[in-house]
């Protein structure tokens, strides 16, 4: 580094590219590429600190100090740096204006010890004009933000390591405990629970269409003699009413629409219509740009903040991370000059629009997101730059900022009454329909909304003719419809993200991977957009509403963001308040007295789930199962019931665990006689799977003639544990494909199965034998060390020698499998050669052509980001080569003879 210039460091690789430009020759612009240090693991204490920082990597007898390492990448990272600095007479740290961002430059700040001056350099987003600004307007490192940063990675840390291995002894290994985590699964828990508690209610009413002339619109009876018909708005949960209306039977309302049928028309009796105004949403906030990505582009939380935090590093929008709705000026002028270009003079108001956040604190970024810049690129003016996804969402962004800036939106709403008489009851017939007088805001966007609860309780959006009252209408296709009401609707990611915003947990940076944790966890599974809760999160939170009440309070939860928002504007001191939070106060028990005062915890009643008066469902070493007393012998040992692996918690009603109970219990099915050695072939549906087994001859009279299961009495007895092994050799077994059942699988296909591998052929050249078979990752050919993946099962039956040939004169990963890559990113900033991510055949991996790094299981490959490519390629760098295994060699030991 040339004397006198200036070091800049950022935490991301993709924005030191785009700021070094922005700033010219003057400085030198590096990258942190994310954390470079965290809180050590045990392994990694030393010894001499073991006694105080052991347990937690915090001593927390003196004020709750951590105990930092350099994770392997950070090591690197750091040499680099302190290198650079030597030739520097600044250092800027650059890093995100937010806690995290204002966390990591003062652990830069520890571990580099610049002799020079250092200056913390701030900016919201990435253009030529806002970063020379930031080069020139910098402030001081902000201790505060760093205190509450720093208190919550140790609130982590000591609610995580107290509470999980309680959860691992009481409920299942690897299970965790979190302090927003927690409280993410307790909501989708409870929607459960009240979607299990749930009682429908039914109820009818009358469809029709209204007629004059051509013009015709649809109407619903209303009121019946003047009482208003039931909605299903008026049932509580449990079914019942929740104020005096009108509830028709089907007999009741088949008679009544007969009858108005009969009549054949109605005439109006009233007109009412009302003016009324929509106003524009704020600008996105990370929640609310995650919930609109959700509900509009279907993307999940994490995918939907991977994408702007792409967007941002490129300098398309400002910051992501913020809860501020508010824009500066220069932002407010643009969007209205572009709305005035686009829309005409009367699409944005007198006077700008200004928002203000709910927050009570300021330590985001203070900017709503938006298009970057005083004068926005339009969507269509980006596309050529931007890959699908980053389109989408810049788009989203665009429009949201714009409409924010305009005028309201003005309609008209009307609603006609049409009354008949029929068989002596008068039936009220009501329609409405809205019509936007003035479009304002709407020409550019339109919120979207979450799932409602009943269709049949929305109201009609429908064009009505001019109509004056006393006229006469033609009723036609008259209709009774019956309805039923329907429970809460389950969270969505989008959902999920709003009602932990509005109940004030987590903050809306971490909300993507609050949800990325309780999916990795088991605790949730995504079934399209819904989260539905396992019975594995049903044990988790039973036993911590029972034993760590206040941990899992929505109240309390929200209240310790308060607390860590108020130190991070210098109104709390992090030890104090960390002293209260685990030892105690006068108003809080304290973490250490809970854990200290546990009690006996009863496990197989914290796994346990009572259905009807019929079941109980467990939660076991291997998963859920009904739990059903022995009718014939009450005594002994109950029956075990298995679920289905996609029945959700809801759908398991007493109905529906009757019907499992009372289904037959499948057998092993003979399929016949082995011709080769005279062997019974029978197959059977195991724990791991349906598989074929070659069994010794049993008793023709033991077999059901018209199943073709063994009696019970016929099959082998189960050993006993402890139970000496026999010498004989194992039957052979072989499992079914994929594509195979264990009711329609024939003898013939069993016979193929047992005899895997098939010997396919010699490789002409080398002699060695090419075989078919199938194994954990799928079907696959193997030649000595040497395989390839096959397309299908049953190519493992069909391949020939010839096609098999031809697949091994393809490259391994080449033009076969992986011409191309999954994604591309730019180069590695420590090989210089591009990223990519490809599939392989154990999974994907990312790899810049010298190093590959595998993607973790649990990680969507697809939400990869360069970031992330980068650190997966640095951890796998740091950790090095594989050792290689060493044969351990062993003696026996000889023992005396006896006497």
């Amino acid at each position: 580094m040339a004397e006198g210039k200036k070091l800049v460091i950022v935490e991301s690789p993709t924005k030191m590219k785009s700021i070094q430009g922005y700033l010219g020759d003057d400085y030198e612009v590096l990258s942190s590429v994310g954390h470079i240090r965290d809180l050590a693991d045990k392994k990694d204490i030393p010894a001499e600190k073991k006694q105080a920082y052991g347990k937690y990597s915090i001593d927390i007898d003196n004020g709750f100090d951590p105990y930092y390492v350099p994770s392997e990448r950070g090591k690197k990272t750091v040499a680099e740096l302190k290198r650079a600095l030597k030739g520097a007479d600044e250092l800027l740290l650059a890093t995100d204006e937010d806690r995290e961002g204002e966390a990591i430059a003062w652990h830069l700040l520890e571990t580099l010890k610049p002799k020079v001056p250092v200056k913390r350099m701030v900016f919201h987003e990435i253009t030529k004009d806002a970063i020379r600004a930031a080069a020139e307007n910098t402030r001081e490192l902000d201790l505060a933000l760093v205190d509450a940063q720093e208190t919550r990675r140790i609130l982590d840390r000591l609610y995580g390591w107290d509470v999980s291995p309680v959860l691992w002894f009481k409920v299942q290994q690897g299970t965790s405990a979190g302090r927003v985590q927690s409280a993410a699964t307790r909501l989708v828990v409870d929607r459960e629970r009240e979607r299990m508690a749930f009682v429908s209610a039914s109820y009818w009413d009358i469809e029709t269409t209204a007629a004059r002339g051509s013009d015709a619109f649809g109407a619903r009876l209303a009121r019946l003699d003047g009482a208003a018909l039931a909605r299903g708005t008026d049932f509580d949960d449990r079914g019942q009413l929740k104020k005096a209306v009108v509830v028709l039977d089907e007999e009741a309302v088949q008679s009544l629409a007969a009858a108005i049928e009969a009549v054949g028309e109605a005439s109006v009796t009233a007109l009412e219509s009302k003016p009324g105004t929509r106003s524009p949403r704020a600008p996105f906030t990370t929640s609310t740009l995650q919930q609109e990505a959700g509900r509009k582009l279907s993307m999940s939380a994490k995918h939907a903040m991977g994408v702007a935090q792409r967007l941002y590093e490129k300098g398309y929008i400002t910051y992501m991370r913020t809860d501020s709705v508010a824009l500066s000026a220069q932002a407010v002028q643009a969007a209205r000059a572009q709305a005035v270009e686009m829309y005409g003079d009367k699409s944005v108001p007198p006077n700008p629009r200004s928002y203000r956040s709910k927050s009570k604190n300021a330590q985001e970024a203070h900017e709503a997101i938006r298009p970057s810049g005083d004068v926005f690129r339009k969507p269509s003016e980006v596309s050529g730059d931007l890959d699908r996804d980053e389109q989408r969402l810049y788009d989203l962004i665009w429009k949201r900022t714009m409409a924010s800036q305009m005028s309201d939106a003005k309609y008209e709403t009307t609603t006609v009454t049409l009354a008949v008489d029929a068989d002596g009851r008068h039936a009220e017939f009501t329609a409405s329909g809205t019509v936007y007088t003035f479009k304002g805001f709407l020409e550019a966007y339109e919120e979207g909304s979450d799932e409602k609860r009943s269709d049949a309780d929305k109201s009609d959006d429908q064009q009505l003719p001019a109509l004056e009252v006393g006229d006469t209408l033609r009723l036609k296709d008259i209709e009774p419809k019956g309805h039923s009401t329907s429970p809460k609707p389950r969270y969505t990611e989008a959902s999920l993200v709003k009602a932990l915003e509005e109940k004030g947990i987590g903050r809306p940076s971490t909300f993507a991977s609050i949800i990325d944790v309780i999916i990795n966890r088991g605790y949730v599974t995504k079934r399209g957009q819904a989260l539905i809760p396992s019975w594995l999160a049903f044990s988790v939170i039973r036993l911590l509403e029972q034993h760590f009440s206040d941990l899992v309070d929505y109240d309390f939860t929200a209240a310790l963001e308060d607390d860590l928002d108020a130190i991070a504007r210098g109104e709390q001191k992090r030890v104090e308040w960390l002293k209260d939070f685990y030892f105690g106060s006068d108003a809080h028990v304290g973490l250490r007295n809970i854990v200290d005062n546990l009690g006996e915890i009863d496990a197989r009643e914290i796994n346990a789930t009572r259905i009807g008066d019929i079941a109980t469902l467990r939660f076991g070493k291997y998963g859920p199962y009904l739990e059903v007393p022995n009718a014939e012998n009450p005594e002994g040992d109950p029956r075990r019931v298995n679920i289905p692996e996609d029945l959700a918690p809801d759908e398991l009603t007493v109905a529906k665990a009757q019907e499992l109970i009372d289904a037959p219990v499948a057998g092993d099915r003979v399929l016949g006689e082995n011709p080769a050695n005279g062997k019974i072939i029978v197959v059977k549906d195991g724990r791991f799977g349906p598989y074929v087994q070659e069994t010794d001859p049993v008793d023709p009279d033991a077999v059901d003639a018209a199943t073709g299961e063994v009696a019970e009495a016929e099959k082998p007895a189960p050993k006993k544990r402890g139970a000496k092994k026999d010498a004989a050799p194992k039957p052979r077994t072989a499992s079914l494909f994929k594509s195979m059942s264990v009711d329609t699988v024939d003898l013939e296909t069993a016979l193929k199965l047992l005899d895997l591998p098939r010997i396919v052929g010699a490789d002409p050249e080398s002699g060695e034998a090419i075989t078919a078979q199938n194994g954990r990752y799928g079907p696959y050919l193997k030649k000595g060390t040497e395989s390839r993946s096959l397309d299908g099962e049953q190519q493992i039956f069909d391949i020939t020698l010839e096609q098999a040939l031809a697949i091994y004169a393809q490259p391994k990963y080449g033009a076969r499998r992986a011409s191309s890559a999954l994604k591309e990113f730019e180069a590695d900033p420590t090989s210089g050669k591009p990223i990519k991510l490809r599939d392989g055949r154990f999974g994907p991996y990312v790899t810049d052509g010298e190093t590959n790094a595998t993607v973790p299981r649990g990680e969507d490959a697809m939400e990869v980001t360069f970031e992330r490519a980068v650190q997966l390629l640095a951890d796998k760098r740091a950790k090095g080569p594989a050792p290689k295994r060493t044969t351990r060699k062993t003696t026996t030991r000889k023992t005396t003879a006896k006497k």
